[in-house]
């Protein structure tokens, strides 16, 4: 009896044990199956059209980029420039006395000229790098890279080729507002560079720095595009109408560097290297590149007339929405510019020039000075909400700003006038803004400047007239400003410090 017992408890044992090790395979199948269905079925689903990636089949790494031939190529038509700038006298910058500081005149006769008089500068060298854009010599690089730290040029330039051959060039031209320059050695048969097209560059491609940084040799670095259209403020430090619209990257870039060619994995230029951000010197990683597109325009120009034939729509920015991002906001429209000709308006955003997308006014500029006077553009713009298309031709001249030009008097608290070309010519100027009358109150009735002072300058930017005047005014705006003239009859140059009223 207690066998027959003991043996049924060992079947019921047996059988329940049986149970149960079947329905935990059945349990793990039918979750194995659940994850295995979920996993494929994730790996099927149509990737939704605002999917980050650029791959709706998935990420596809490809093959490895290669940067070989392109830095090969590119290589020999990259050149070393070196510079020399004498030692010279220059002003030591002191004000001349213009007779209402008695201090000044005690200063004048107990020292004489020699207070103002000339000091020495000690020679100096610099140097940077260029790239060969034709066999016969034609070289592109960065104005300042030749500049002799003013206006004028080094006194004497020397190109090394990468086959360590070494010429004497000579400037062909050079324009402050793009920091561009052309010079030209006398050589033949030399390798030479192709332009690309920077309205097709894009964020994330790769790009190679080819340059001379820190006295080095020909070196290659690379990095990836990471911003277009930047403006850091940089060119206004050399030019009083600075144009801005720098291709960003993460590709190395030091001093030496300035005047090279930011290339595409092709070999092509699709900018010219010319300023880092540097707080300590050095790079910090980011660098800053002239478009290409921009750099044709004005290549070709200082070839064929030694200086650069600028185009101008007759727009002026909102200075509320300099970089708003979603276009160019216009401020003004001169009343005899390309813009006024075809009904544009201020508060107008324009978006597009030629299918090319405009989202900041340091594009527009940029765009628009890449093509030539008498070129006809399609303009894309929006007014109240409505996008509208039309076509303009561009002009020669910036047109009249009444609006800025009779305001800036105002500002400044003073009768302007632009001289006229007989007067320059009487008094060896280039132009200026002559100082009619100066009202009470205003900024100018707090320096010592008196009435029929011409000014010729303003921060060391030539000024010939009342537009050029308010342009200048409105661009140093919150900066410190020294205005620099002329009085008709007395001799030198006087100079005054401005102090703005608040806006």
């Amino acid at each position: 009896m207690n066998t027959t017992m003991k043996w049924k408890q060992l079947m019921l044992i047996v059988a329940v044990s049986a149970v149960s090790a079947i329905g935990s395979v059945l349990v793990y199948s039918k979750i194995t199956q659940k994850k295995s269905a979920y996993s494929i079925q994730n790996g099927e689903t149509k990737i939704p059209a605002n999917y980050a990636g650029f791959n709706e089949n998935g990420f596809n790494a490809g093959e490895p980029i290669d940067f070989t031939k392109a830095a090969n190529a590119s290589v020999p038509a990259v050149v070393h420039i070196k510079t020399k700038i004498a030692a010279k006298k220059v002003s030591n910058q002191l004000p001349r006395s213009n007779g209402n500081n008695p201090l000044d005149d005690m200063i004048q006769r107990f020292f004489g000229d020699e207070m103002w008089g000339p000091m020495m500068q000690p020679e100096q060298r610099a140097s940077g790098t260029g790239a060969i854009i034709s066999e016969d010599g034609y070289i592109v690089t960065n104005n300042h890279v030749v500049s002799d730290g003013g206006s004028g040029v080094a006194d004497e330039i020397t190109v090394t080729l990468n086959n360590k051959k070494t010429y004497k060039a000579k400037v062909i031209g050079k324009d402050a507002s793009t920091d561009l320059a052309v010079i030209k050695i006398d050589a033949n048969n030399l390798p030479f560079l192709l332009y690309g097209n920077s309205d097709n560059v894009k964020l994330g491609q790769w790009a190679l720095a080819i340059g001379y940084p820190l006295s080095l040799e020909t070196t290659v670095t690379a990095g990836i595009i990471s911003a277009k259209g930047r403006n850091i403020g940089i060119n206004s430090k050399q030019s009083q109408t600075p144009i801005e619209s720098f291709i960003q990257t993460d590709a190395a870039v030091n001093q030496g560097n300035s005047g090279g060619p930011l290339i595409n994995t092709d070999g092509q230029i699709i900018g010219i290297n010319s300023a880092i951000y540097a707080p300590n010197g050095t790079y910090a990683g980011y660098s800053f590149a002239i478009p290409v597109n921009l750099v044709k325009k004005v290549v070709n120009d200082l070839i064929k007339f030694g200086d650069v034939k600028r185009p101008y729509l007759g727009v002026s920015v909102d200075q509320d929405k300099f970089d708003a991002g979603d276009g160019a906001h216009i401020g003004g429209v001169a009343k005899d510019g390309a813009a006024a000709g075809i009904g544009l308006k201020s508060g107008d955003v324009i978006t597009k020039i030629n299918d090319v997308p405009i989202s900041s006014w340091t594009e527009l500029q940029a765009t628009v000075s890449s093509y030539n006077a008498g070129d006809k553009i399609n303009i894309t713009y929006k007014r109240d909400g409505k996008e509208n298309t039309t076509t303009a031709t561009l002009s020669s001249k910036t047109g009249t700003y009444e609006a800025v030009a009779s305001n800036v008097g105002d500002k400044l608290g003073a009768e302007l006038q632009t001289i006229n070309k007989a007067d320059a010519q009487k008094y060896d100027i280039g132009g200026g803004v002559l100082v009619k009358k100066i009202k009470a109150g205003g900024p100018f009735s707090k320096t010592k400047m008196e009435p029929n002072f011409i000014i010729t300058s303003v921060n060391g930017y030539e000024i010939n007239s009342v537009d050029e005047l308010a342009q200048a005014i409105r661009q140093m705006r919150g900066e410190s400003i020294q205005m620099e003239g002329i009085y008709p009859g007395y001799t030198g140059i006087y100079r005054y410090p401005l102090v703005q009223d608040e806006e």
